[in-house]
């Protein structure tokens, strides 16, 4: 028997350790319920996948949650809106993963994630034939950081003007400031992917060295995809589409 093993979690299956560990792990969007939780793995159209260890069956070494949808998604409050259309699974085209939590803290130097994802590509496009596009919603977690290094080399540049549109507390509810602030940032985020390297190389961001290092392409840059406090400080809401071209990876 292998030490190792993949299964799908679901609030209709007897996993409530499995259940709660979910909610203390997830590290990119917060649970706060178990309503929440539940509106995230029970409906057909949403999914959770996990890597688990003889040893702890019970708590997860690492975990994704999918949404499969028609289209691919461009903003969190979107994805996870109360409101939002739950699709019957044969009829869905897209599936996206969302969030990719690490669970175990003396792990987080060993690479499950790129295996969990290519598992559950493998597993959902066998179950369900349709689906064609698999693309991530993943934040930019040094993006910001990122645009503020960029201010203090150029008082006069892009990024010192975006950050001067940004600074007020719920300027992206103001309709006149993220007019202003959208081609700035959009820029400044494209820029950011294409030259903002570590020393050996690789991308400055996190994630997208880990889904760039996976074999995925950055698909789509999202203005406003996230507006928690967050995303806002972290981001100025900007989330972006990596793209798994199952063929090539």
């Amino acid at each position: 028997m292998a030490a190792f093993w993949f299964c799908a979690i679901s609030t209709g299956r007897p996993r409530r350790i499995s259940r709660k560990k979910i909610i203390e792990y997830e590290a990119v969007h917060a649970i706060d319920t178990w309503d929440e939780l539940r509106r995230r793995v029970q409906p057909a159209n949403r999914r959770c996948f996990a890597f688990f260890h003889l040893s702890m069956p019970d708590d997860p070494l690492i975990f994704v949650e999918v949404a499969l949808s028609r289209e691919i998604p461009s903003s969190i409050q979107g994805l996870l809106s109360e409101e939002r259309e739950i699709l019957s699974p044969d009829k869905a085209t897209t599936a996206t993963f969302y969030s990719i939590s690490n669970c175990q803290t003396g792990l987080r130097g060993v690479s499950f994630g790129n295996f969990l994802i290519k598992q559950v590509a493998e597993d959902l496009a066998h179950e369900i034939p349709d689906l064609k596009t698999f693309v991530t919603l993943s934040p930019v977690p040094g993006l910001m950081r990122w645009v503020k290094s960029e201010a203090e080399k150029d008082a006069e540049g892009r990024a010192a003007q975006a950050l001067s549109l940004t600074e007020t507390e719920g300027w992206h509810l103001d309709e006149d400031l993220t007019t202003k602030a959208s081609p700035l940032l959009k820029g400044l985020a494209a820029e950011y992917f294409l030259t903002a390297k570590r020393s050996d190389g690789q991308p400055l961001d996190p994630v997208a060295r880990f889904h760039l290092g996976n074999g995925a392409m950055l698909r789509q840059i999202n203005w406003l995809g996230d507006v928690s406090p967050k995303g806002i400080s972290q981001s100025a809401g900007i989330m972006v589409n990596y793209l798994y071209d199952l063929g090539d990876v």
